[in-house]
């Protein structure tokens, strides 16, 4: 198996991990701004991980 699918599979948790996060702080957050703000970043960053695992598992060719 490849290093690099290897890595963005674990990218790929990641940032499905942190986008669950994110939507378990916007179902039971409060008005507070420190929520709101982990509530983005945690979006954020998983968005990014999701995208980036994906796109590397994608462009990785398979060499057997």
């Amino acid at each position: 198996m490849n290093l690099k699918r290897i890595f963005g599979a674990v990218l790929t948790v990641l940032g499905i991990g942190g986008l669950i996060y994110a939507a378990v702080l916007f179902v039971n957050g409060t008005d507070g701004a420190n929520d709101f703000k982990a509530l983005v970043i945690y979006g954020i960053l998983g968005f990014v991980f999701f995208i980036a695992g994906i796109s590397l598992v994608r462009t990785t060719k398979d060499e057997s």
